[in-house]
């Protein structure tokens, strides 16, 4: 056990004085286990929530754990309902009864009864609604009577008696209009509120293409039940982001950065286990042509080379596939037509660098057929490459499969396998005839 000495835990007190409690808990994840345990130590009850909420998984559960339920509970009430719907579920059943009966607020079991993949769980239910029929003054007058804003609140909504979505009016709309001015001729009509079961993917695809800071989140009755901001949203596209990138290594976004070294090797050890069946899957393939091999060393040279080249040009289409699956950009309508220009584009790719690898090869073994069964692989390679990389996530998706998860895998095995054996089939056909 690392211990940090009284002055090192003086001077990180001082310095957590003075960070935001997001800047805390990127501090707190970056952390050895050990000292991030220390360090929590210090960390004042109020901000403990503040802190938990932006961490996931695996450290926030593990600091959750070393915190007494007196201080959660203290933590957990300066949060708005939706952090605190967040936080909760991974509290214990007895802290977690203490939290509800300490905040006992409505809007807290209302956002605990939304799916936190949906726009009613990334929601906020502080929202200010205004009557089409009323004036600015009215309007001044109310937010002055209120006293202040909720937080990132750049508009106001509009609704009807029966609190039905009609419209927004910004902030800046407000301040500059004429105070007699009916809210009616100034609200914004255009954009439509967000169902309150859109998945939070959607919802960022909307911010994004409408260019828009907040919408608001109407049930199926039209009812307006709260809003969702651009700040949320940011946070969505970051966890988005994260589980891309750790996907397709096998990983996800939970997973602790210093978890103890057990753990992670269990972890990662599965996803090696795929890895190497598939590794002995080319390794067969290599096999069958075992007696070419042995007739012509320099195959066993030169097989690397096209099975690379297919992998690298299969990754291109297959990043191209998940981002556009995932921006909403391709889907069965447009899918063919991506693929037969993905096909022109590696066949295209095939021809041009055919010619570039045999004549190297015919030049490096003085061998002009060897360099043109060369070429001619990684022709057949390129092309096969393209359409696995279109069809494997088109395919993953439609079984209900994270295509960022499994996708590279099959496209590495399919480049291997389709490589070693046009490269080796063809040699076995023309030079050994």
């Amino acid at each position: 056990m690392k211990d940090l000495d009284d002055g090192a835990l003086y001077e990180a007190r001082s310095h957590l004085l003075s960070l935001y409690p997001a800047e805390i808990a990127l501090l707190l994840r970056s952390l050895p286990i050990d000292y991030r345990y220390q360090l929590w130590a210090i960390v004042a009850p109020e901000v403990m929530g503040q802190i938990l909420v932006p961490l996931q998984g695996e450290v926030r559960i593990g600091l959750i754990e070393h915190t007494s339920a007196q201080d959660l509970v203290i933590g957990a009430n300066e949060l708005a309902p939706r952090d605190l719907a967040d936080l909760v579920g991974d509290f214990s059943a007895e802290t977690r009864d203490k939290v509800l009966r300490k905040k006992n607020d409505s809007r807290l079991e209302a956002a605990l009864a939304y799916d936190g993949h949906t726009a009613g769980g990334l929601m906020t239910m502080d929202v200010l609604t205004i009557r089409a029929d009323v004036t600015v003054d009215a309007v001044l007058r109310l937010l002055r009577v209120q006293k202040k804003m909720t937080g990132n609140m750049d508009s106001l909504f509009v609704v009807d008696r029966t609190n039905h979505y009609q419209g927004m009016l910004p902030a800046a709309t407000i301040l500059t209009s004429d105070p007699l001015m009916v809210v009616s001729k100034l609200m914004d009509v255009s954009i439509a509120a967000i169902p309150l079961n859109m998945p939070v993917s959607e919802v960022a695809t909307i911010f994004e293409h409408r260019d828009i800071l907040s919408a608001g989140v109407i049930d199926e009755n039209g009812l307006l039940v709260g809003r969702i901001t651009v700040d949320d949203v940011v946070d969505v596209i970051r966890e988005e982001a994260d589980h891309a990138i750790l996907s397709s290594a096998g990983l996800d976004e939970e997973h602790d950065l210093f978890s103890p070294v057990l753990v992670s090797a269990k972890r990662r050890a599965v996803w090696l286990g795929v890895n190497l069946f598939t590794a002995f899957l080319a390794s067969w393939v290599i096999g069958l042509f075992e007696a070419t091999i042995d007739e012509i060393v320099a195959l066993a040279v030169l097989m690397p080379v096209v099975a690379s080249m297919g992998g690298i040009a299969g990754s291109q289409t297959l990043t191209l596939v998940i981002r556009g699956l995932a921006l909403h950009q391709i889907s069965s309508a447009n899918a063919m037509s991506f693929l037969f220009k993905e096909l022109a584009v590696g066949a295209l790719n095939g021809i041009v660098w055919s010619v570039v690898v045999a004549l190297i090869a015919a030049a490096w073994f003085s061998d002009m057929p060897l360099g043109m069964m060369l070429g001619g692989a990684m022709i057949i390679n390129l092309t096969c490459a393209a359409f696995a990389g279109v069809m494997i996530p088109l395919f993953l998706q439609k079984r209900g499969i994270d295509p960022a998860l499994a996708g590279g895998v099959l496209l590495t095995t399919v480049t291997d396998v389709i490589g070693f054996m046009s490269f080796l089939g063809l040699a076995t056909i023309f030079l050994l005839a």
